[in-house]
């Protein structure tokens, strides 16, 4: 048996891209998944895949959730749009008393996690773990990591190497969301807070490491690392980017859903997609770096969310309770050199 030791561990959104890969993680590391969301007939079909149980919720009625939840020893979170699933499903883990932990990418749902339950979850003693995933969590542990002894930095900055991004549905609807909560605007981390700017994002240059090399980027394609990373390192810059042929897949309302998905045989579902995520704090003039590469960003979401997941149930964390971010809650070298099968890293 895996470190799982069969523990049960729902999932909400667990018929999802992510969570199907999510399920997919917490049954090979010895977990009892236990399937949640709104769709019963969708989760059936997982739930016969696994051989697990099924319990269908829905976040407007808290019953439902507190059901889904019963026995369980943590919960993740990989439905979106987070805006509307992450306060009852928080909620709902803060009644259970366990810990809640989400995929989270978007930016002002993850800041009203953090404003919204951190005193709560520390008076309740629950750890809550959000934007543990891709976009969020990678960029914050690589940031982490990067700054050793640092205690401060004059800026951090997240470049993503994407040579495609085929979001998923799930994505688009999200991005949506986000747009509309922002009135059209974009968002960016500087002096310290968000600023929300009506220009456009200028298009920049990223020396990325090879094989990439120099590459146009977004400037300031903001994602949930500038909500991530300043909650626990004192920087008061932080800027991310994206490959411009990413953004524009993104973009693009033609571009397909991604292939692959999460599988009970073991097989390798990955997409072809690949990412170099690079990872630069400055301070004075003093540069340090950290990378990581591999295939397929909803893939690799789901061995961070249950590593995160496996350290939180195990008690290795730093933090015990309250809204903690990945570099904040973990030993990020440590928990990046777990991934080995799955990232590779490069750390200073």
């Amino acid at each position: 048996m895996g470190a799982g030791a069969g523990q049960k561990v729902a999932v909400f959104g667990a018929y999802g891209h992510t969570g199907r890969f999510v399920v997919a993680e917490l049954a090979a590391r010895g977990f009892v998944p236990v399937l949640s969301g709104r769709d019963a007939e969708k989760l059936k079909v997982v739930g016969v895949e696994y051989d697990v149980e099924a319990r269908p919720a829905s976040v407007d009625d808290p019953v439902s959730l507190d059901r889904a939840l019963a026995g369980a020893a943590a919960v993740i979170n990989c439905a979106g749009p987070f805006a509307t699933t992450a306060a009852p499903v928080i909620e709902a883990a803060l009644r259970a008393g366990i810990p809640y932990l989400d995929v989270a990418a978007e930016i002002e749902a993850n800041v009203d996690t953090f404003a919204g339950f951190a005193d709560r979850a520390r008076a309740a003693g629950v750890p809550v773990v959000p934007a543990m995933a891709f976009y969020g969590g990678l960029g914050d542990l690589l940031a982490t990591a990067a700054m050793g002894e640092w205690t401060a930095a004059d800026e951090a900055h997240v470049a993503y190497g994407l040579n495609s991004w085929h979001p998923t549905p799930g994505t688009r609807i999200a991005g949506e969301v986000s747009r509309g909560r922002r009135d059209g605007r974009r968002v960016r981390f500087s002096g310290g807070r968000l600023e929300y700017r009506d220009d456009a994002a200028p298009v920049l240059k990223w020396t990325f490491p090879e094989p990439l090399g120099a590459r146009e980027v977004i400037g300031e394609f903001t994602m949930a690392d500038v909500v991530t990373v300043p909650r626990h390192l004192a920087i008061p810059e932080v800027r991310t980017y994206m490959t411009v042929e990413a953004a524009r897949d993104l973009a693009s309302p033609e571009t397909p859903a991604p292939v692959g998905g999460g599988a009970a045989d073991g097989a390798d579902r990955r997409s072809d997609q690949t990412f170099l995520v690079d990872v630069v704090v400055r301070s004075g003039g003093d540069e340090r770096r950290a990378v990581a590469r591999g295939r397929d960003i909803y893939a690799v979401t789901a061995p961070l969310v249950v590593e995160a997941t496996e350290r939180v149930l195990s008690g290795r964390t730093k933090v015990r309770a309250g809204v903690v971010s990945a570099g904040e809650m973990f030993d990020a070298a440590d928990f990046l050199g777990a991934l080995a099968d799955h990232v590779a890293v490069e750390l200073p």
